[in-house]
């Protein structure tokens, strides 16, 4: 009687490591936010001001849907997705960097907060690994 050969697990590598996951989650946060504030601008589209608030609301929406597709890629080890991420991390220091200051500084300090956290984690040595074996 022959054995058949077992099937081994998948091994720890064929994962996402944990700072690329936590840079993942992160990033589908901001996009779910951006999303939200897409659906929210179509909701106050007013007479006077629709073509702004229709391509407001289409960019807030392709913006957070593309950050969401980013955030699922990169939790699957796709390289090509870090760029897009890192990009938008970057742009969202700068909005931070502008919101800094009188009421909106809870603002400005979440939003810079997320995107150097989100930055960090991207940029650790595992995650760095876990792209760089992508091809």
């Amino acid at each position: 009687m022959t054995e058949t050969p077992a099937v081994p697990p998948p091994a720890l590598g064929d994962r996402a490591p944990a700072p690329l996951l936590a840079a993942a989650a992160l990033v589908a946060v901001e996009a779910t936010a951006i999303l939200v504030l897409g659906l929210a601008e179509i909701l106050t589209i007013s007479g006077a001001r629709v073509m702004m608030g229709v391509t407001t609301a289409v960019f807030f929406l392709v913006y957070g849907a593309g950050l969401a597709l980013c955030a699922w890629s990169v939790s699957r080890s796709k390289s090509w997705a870090r760029s897009p991420i890192v990009v938008a991390q970057l742009i969202q220091l700068l909005v931070a960097w502008s919101f800094r200051g009188g009421s909106t500084t809870p603002v400005a300090i979440i939003v810079g907060v997320l995107a150097l956290i989100v930055l960090v984690a991207i940029f650790h040595p595992d995650s760095r690994a876990a792209l760089d074996d992508d091809g």
